[in-house]
């Protein structure tokens, strides 16, 4: 028996162009605080490079977005490196961006545990490190829900980026060395935790269809970020029942101490209003509350999309002063500002 698909509509012209043509609309929309190298395709820092600043680069597969362009600015990250829809960038276009954003205090990459995003920052880092720029290569692994996945060796990259972007670059705003910036990032990564649930598929433009087939009263629990397979298929289940097996799974893996304060980052992955986000938000308090875990930092929206697709995910970070301060500090990009 046949199955019928149904087509997604899109607003695009050729499904080949988006990305170049939404960095277009990018730097339009933005030219106070970005600039757009199409040659290699990346999004730089308006005044990048900023002079005896560490600079960050991040990068990865578009798609996502505001992650990554949508976080160059102030306080945050110095370039951004999109590849095509899902598809790492390549090495030269990483070096271009260490290249194009070296200060001279050496720079962060900071790497999704993704296999192709690993294999060309570390191509990138090395070839840089033969042109006399230092480079350190940060890693996120915050998702606790697989440990192995499609396009992962061990635990995917996930939400804890947007925080790490944030608090590692105020750390580099500040005037942190290489080495201190580097440390802050890892930390970042050491003490936050997410776990996504997809209740529908995306579409990416090229295929114009459902990249998988999911039931109308199905989710799937513990989607990557690319729609990978999570923990199971099933059905679905009030928002409370939801919340309350993310939660379990963050904290049981994260087990922060009695009486910690984290940062609680409900992520909306494209598809699904804030009305219900902030829904999410209120019963991850009540989960919170029970293991005697206070939020004192909150951060609730779409950072890190999966094009059109209908869910959720929850990143939690462990909090101290240090941590809490550089979240606190001004930032200033397109998707993020607060303090300027």
């Amino acid at each position: 028996m046949s199955v019928a698909v149904a087509s997604v509509k899109k607003l695009i012209n050729e499904p080949a162009d988006v990305v170049k043509e939404s960095l277009v609309g990018l730097g339009l929309a933005h030219p106070d605080l970005v600039r757009i190298d199409f040659e290699n395709q990346l999004v730089l820092r308006k005044d990048a490079p900023v002079s005896g600043k560490v600079a960050l680069i991040s990068g990865g597969g578009s798609g996502h977005e505001p992650l990554h362009g949508g976080f160059v600015g102030a306080g945050m990250l110095d370039a951004a490196c999109p590849g095509e829809v899902f598809t790492s960038p390549v090495p030269d276009q990483m070096l271009a961006a260490t290249k194009a954003v070296d200060g001279g205090a050496g720079v962060i990459h900071i790497v999704k545990n993704y296999t192709g995003d690993v294999m060309n920052f570390k191509l990138a880092a090395e070839m840089a490190e033969d042109d006399g720029i230092s480079v350190e290569s940060v890693l996120t692994n915050d998702d606790v829900a697989v440990e192995d996945s499609t396009w992962t060796a061990g635990r995917r990259g996930t939400g804890v980026t947007v925080l790490l972007e944030k608090i590692a670059g105020a750390k580099a705003e500040a005037g942190g060395s290489l080495a201190e910036v580097a440390a802050v990032a890892r930390r970042v990564n050491e003490k936050g935790r997410s776990f996504g649930v997809a209740l529908t598929s995306c579409a990416t433009p090229a295929a114009g269809t459902p990249t998988f087939d999911i039931g109308a009263d199905e989710m799937e629990f513990g989607v990557g970020i690319h729609g990978e397979p999570g923990r199971r298929r099933e059905k679905i289940r009030p928002a409370a029942e939801i919340v309350e097996e993310m939660a379990d799974a963050i904290l049981g893996d994260l087990q922060p101490a009695k009486g910690a304060n984290v940062l609680a980052f409900v992520n909306g992955l494209g598809g699904t209003p804030l009305i219900e986000l902030y829904l999410v938000y209120a019963e991850l308090a009540k989960q919170l509350e029970k293991y005697g875990v206070t939020a004192t930092r909150s951060l609730v929206g779409d950072y890190i999309t999966s094009l059109d697709m209908a869910g959720v995910s929850i990143t939690l970070l462990e909090l101290d002063d240090e941590l809490t301060a550089l979240w606190d500090a001004p930032v200033h990009t397109p998707a993020l500002r607060w303090g300027i």
